[in-house]
């Protein structure tokens, strides 16, 4: 039996935008429905109206551009005891978070991730999604998934990297090596924009290459340059 907290710890939610106008709002919307704690944007300069509609529904708080240096900056401003960290084309349902709440009733829990499930009924959707499930099970997985972990973590060991990418990937992996993660199985659904806009041989090549490149040494500043943004 799991010892359990005295009261659930308090939830901070945190969105990274940048030129989000299209997402942001139903997203929102729909996190601010469930009621579920703390609602943050963090926004890199956007310079569309992501910032005015998400005022509507969070508090927004201006960064510089960088997702690590956007989820950094709004978390010094949180008041959460756990931080939840989402990409601004997911959608994340009730039931998910009540897991999750549940979950870090547990002291011993360092933090954790959903089960991703990519939009799109086809092949690649699906196959992507049984990618990601797979390799979770062994501590690899990304800010798509929904991250989630304990304040006092976050802040004892610098939060995010200040990368341009793979910040997500070291942060997990740090995550993983602390143990006592919860990988939940309850979905966190992505959108299939980064291979319908930016060509699926593209979006593999980003994933396992400049994966493998980071592996082998390469720095995440150089490989940034064969990062393709995609919104």
């Amino acid at each position: 039996m799991c010892a359990l907290e005295a009261s659930p710890p308090s939830l901070s939610i945190i969105v990274a935008t940048y030129n989000e106008e299209r997402l942001i709002g139903p997203l929102l919307e729909q996190l601010s429905s469930h009621q579920a704690g703390e609602l943050i944007v963090a926004d890199g300069g956007s310079l569309d109206r992501t910032v005015e509609i998400a005022e509507a529904f969070a508090s927004v708080v201006k960064a510089p551009t960088g997702r690590a240096l956007q989820f950094n900056c709004a978390a010094r401003q949180a008041h959460g005891d756990v931080l939840l960290f989402l990409h601004a084309d997911v959608r994340l349902g009730r039931p998910a978070l009540m897991r999750l709440c549940e979950a870090m009733q547990d002291p011993s829990i360092t933090g954790g991730n959903f089960n991703v499930s990519f939009d799109g009924n086809d092949l690649t959707a699906a196959l992507f999604t049984r990618i990601n499930g797979w390799r979770r099970r062994f501590g690899v997985f990304y800010g798509d998934s929904g991250i989630f972990v304990r304040r006092s973590f976050f802040e004892a060991t610098g939060g995010f990297r200040p990368w341009p990418i793979l910040e997500d990937y070291e942060f997990g992996r740090r995550l993983w090596r602390a143990g006592a993660v919860a990988l939940l199985d309850e979905p966190i659904h992505v959108s299939d924009r980064r291979w319908k806009n930016g060509g699926l041989v593209r979006t593999m090549w980003a994933w396992f290459w400049v994966q493998g490149l980071f592996l082998a040494g390469v720095s995440p500043n150089r490989l940034a340059r064969l990062y393709q943004v995609v919104r």
